[in-house]
């Protein structure tokens, strides 16, 4: 039934979790893994002065936030290929997180999202948000969420 997981991580604790949970489901399911790590463009906040020193900030955190989402996709393809699950990893940097995943999942062929949940409750969301519930009102596929 379900052949294609599309599993968002950002490098959290929580993302082990996912990482796992996910490996452990599609060797289960006989389903290959789609990795994805959707990084946040540059705060105007953290951009202030001249041109050049906002040149060489935006470049810096463009190399930066390149070399985790790598980093990060390593680690969780080596995780599934030793449990012999089929990966593959992709990365954006986007200002729309949420978008971000729901759009990859799509285009990708995926036929559920995995993810984990900080579980923050009521006054955690208001602070922070929530990107499952975000995720959950802006995509189509089943939705996996795990604690």
């Amino acid at each position: 039934m379900y052949k294609h997981l599309f599993v968002p991580v950002d490098g959290s604790e929580l993302s082990q979790r996912a990482m796992d949970g996910s490996i452990a489901l599609a060797l289960q399911l006989g389903a290959r893994i789609t990795g994805f790590v959707a990084e946040p463009d540059l705060p105007l906040s953290a951009v202030s002065g001249n041109v050049s020193t906002f040149t060489s900030r935006v470049e810096a955190h463009d190399a930066r936030t390149e070399a985790h989402a790598y980093a990060l996709l390593g680690q969780f393809e080596e995780r599934a290929r030793t449990a012999g699950v089929e990966f593959s990893g992709k990365h954006l940097r986007t200002p729309a997180v949420d978008q971000a995943i729901a759009d990859a999942a799509e285009e990708s062929g995926a036929d559920m999202i995995v993810m984990v949940t900080h579980a923050r409750g009521t006054l955690g969301e208001l602070v922070f948000g929530s990107h499952t519930k975000t995720l959950i009102s802006r995509t189509k596929l089943p939705l996996l969420v795990l604690h």
